[in-house]
Formats: C-alpha cells, sequence, structure tokens
C-alpha cells in the first residue's frame, strides 16, 4: 500500500510504501487483503521537525509495484 500526500505544507516523498503484504496467488485466484490505515502512516516532519497529521486529502494506492497500482482512492483527513 502507497500512501501520496495530495498538498503538504512541506515537501514529501511522491509516494511512500506504508504497507506490505506478501499473498501467493493461483491463476484465477482472487483473495481479499485488508490494511488498518493508523494517523501513524500519515504522520510527516513539518518545517520545525515535530511529527504531525496535516488535515488534508491523501491518495492510498494498492497495486504489486509502484508502477502497476490496481486500486486508487483518496482519504480526506480533517
Amino acid at each position: 500500500m502507497y500512501i501520496k500526500d495530495i498538498l503538504a505544507s512541506v515537501a514529501r516523498p511522491v509516494q511512500e510504501l506504508r504497507g506490505f503484504q506478501r499473498i501467493e496467488l493461483a491463476p484465477g485466484e482472487s483473495r481479499t487483503v485488508q490494511f488498518a490505515i493508523t494517523p501513524e502512516m500519515l504522520e510527516m516532519l513539518d518545517k520545525d521537525l515535530k511529527r504531525v497529521v496535516e488535515p488534508g486529502t491523501f491518495r492510498i494506492m494498492i497495486g504489486s509495484s509502484s508502477r502497476d497500482l490496481w486500486q486508487k482512492a483518496n482519504l480526506e483527513v480533517n
């Protein structure tokens, strides 16, 4: 699971790997994988080097790699 902060007050990586679960699938098989998104996954260091979760939009992306993302959704933090 990759997370991207759409508009942060300081420079952030384009996307960050925040969750990982390795599963094996047979051809044609599917499974449900769940991730709990915690405040720590959304944290960043602000301009004063304090850990904060800024309000705004975060893009949540799921896939087999950062170049092969199958699912995307936005998460709004108030």
